[in-house]
């Protein structure tokens, strides 16, 4: 038996604080401490040796690394000295299987690279197996670079679930919704089933939004639209579909309606009823901005995407000045070709201020809320993730900063948005799980996954060559 008075270090910390007439530091999961926090949040307050206390899935305190020591005690630590901690990025248009697609068709306007290669590709190749091994393939990308929840629209969605939550991220699923026969449904109406089932089996989950998603306003009709809303407003759950991403968009929509396409959906209720997020938003007018920002329509901007497929340039600052709801994405790595969300803030920044030919449009802490609390609004999720905040769901990246390119340092903002890549996170925490730690990915076996997608792309090969 051990003797009475040989005492716990716990309980010696109790016994000093007592002593001393001070509250004993509360026992926490995690503290990450010693690094530049940039918390994004309101204040845009950054401490330069600061601290982020993390209890179960959620912020216990962010402060300077002495506040923090003094109030919390954590039964493991990270030491982030010398690196910055910030908030995950968000990811808020994603086609996550179709990484493996990347490369395979380029350098092609969207609709000639849609109806020519990705959809008779997708024909011959999409399966629950297909989409399982693709979404970890895209899962393991999305750790590496940074991201830590992200808004998908694909075919088999619950496979996509299954993959996102086994790997740790959070994600807002959507179940596509598209007129005509596609991998995982025949019909519109098979598909609304398929997506009812998917939001009734992860509605409570703690990772996983569902959502439905309508591909878009050129591939569904009235009808199809009008249900996927009705469907998404009777479970509370969001809606997400593409925007006005063209001008050949537009173009139909003024023939079927004499509208724009933000007219034409608002003609009959579809932006109401249901959380939207409408991704691309490029052809929109000033009037089509009012209508969005008076719907609380949550815009998703793919500057990296838009400008490979040559589809156009987004009215960023026009958003902004508006008062959007405004994420950032990547789209599919398919039209990207990569999943790297610094890379979007970077071109983010760089493609406003070259359409405006002003260098102080979207500066880079503007950039940077747009890859974190900007996205969290565009999904409606502002209140538990976006920011390092107290209460707030712990998603949180140590980024290192010791590279050569990032040599000399002067402001950490800066470095993240116009220095830094998605190779240089160091940690990836999501729900104050470490998924990735030192470059090392604990939730996926990096050999397997690629090993996996290298066999399913020789299947893509095999399938597309004439």
């Amino acid at each position: 038996m051990r003797p009475r008075w040989i005492l716990s270090l716990a309980a010696l910390v109790t016994a000093a604080g007592v002593i001393a007439g001070a509250q004993a530091p509360k026992v926490v999961s995690l503290i990450v401490s010693g690094g530049t926090v940039v918390t994004v949040d309101g204040a845009r307050t950054v401490i330069p040796r600061g601290a982020v206390a993390i209890d179960g899935t959620r912020i216990a305190g962010v402060g300077t690394a002495a506040d923090i020591a003094r109030r919390f005690a954590g039964r493991a630590t990270i030491d982030a000295t010398g690196q910055v901690v910030m908030p995950g990025l968000i990811n808020t248009h994603t086609h996550a299987p179709m990484v493996l697609y990347r490369g395979l068709a380029d350098d092609l306007a969207l609709m000639e690279w849609l109806q020519k290669y990705i959809f008779p590709a997708e024909a011959k190749t999409v399966s629950p197996a297909f989409v399982r091994t693709g979404t970890r393939l895209a899962a393991l990308e999305m750790i590496q670079s940074g991201t830590t929840t992200y808004a998908d629209m694909y075919y088999f969605e619950e496979e996509i679930a299954a993959v996102t939550k086994a790997a740790g991220l959070r994600g807002v699923l959507g179940q596509t919704v598209i007129q005509f026969p596609v991998a995982d449904a025949k019909t519109p109406a098979e598909a609304l089933a398929r997506a009812e089932a998917f939001i009734l089996k992860y509605k409570a989950d703690d990772l996983i939004v569902p959502a439905v998603a309508p591909h878009a306003l050129y591939t569904n009709d009235q009808a199809t639209l009008v249900a996927t809303r009705d469907l998404a407003a009777k479970h509370g759950v969001p809606l997400l579909i593409h925007l006005a991403e063209t001008e050949d968009e537009v173009k139909a929509a003024r023939e079927k309606g004499g509208m724009s396409p933000t007219g034409y959906l608002e003609s009959f209720g579809f932006w109401t009823g249901a959380r939207t997020l409408a991704a691309h938003g490029v052809w929109v007018s000033p009037e089509d901005i009012v209508t969005l920002v008076r719907r609380g329509v949550g815009l998703s901007h793919n500057p990296e995407s838009n400008m490979k497929l040559a589809s156009g340039t987004a009215p960023v600052t026009g958003y902004l000045a508006a008062g959007a709801a405004l994420g950032l994405g990547t789209d599919g790595a398919a039209s990207n070709n990569d999943l790297d969300m610094f890379e979007a803030m970077r071109q983010a920044s760089f493609l406003a201020k070259h359409a405006s030919r002003d260098p102080r449009a979207v500066p880079a802490a503007t950039a940077l809320e747009m890859a974190t609390i900007g996205g969290a609004r565009a999904l409606g999720m502002e209140k538990e993730i976006g920011s390092l905040e107290t209460g707030k769901r712990a998603d949180l990246l140590v980024v290192r900063m010791n590279r050569t390119r990032q040599t000399p340092l002067y402001d950490p903002v800066s470095h993240l948005v116009y220095t830094t890549r998605g190779d240089d996170v160091d940690t990836t925490i999501v729900n104050g799980k470490i998924l990735m730690r030192g470059r090392v990915v604990r939730t996926l076996d990096q050999a397997a996954v690629l090993a996996e997608a290298r066999k399913a792309a020789a299947a893509v090969r095999a399938a597309v060559t004439p």
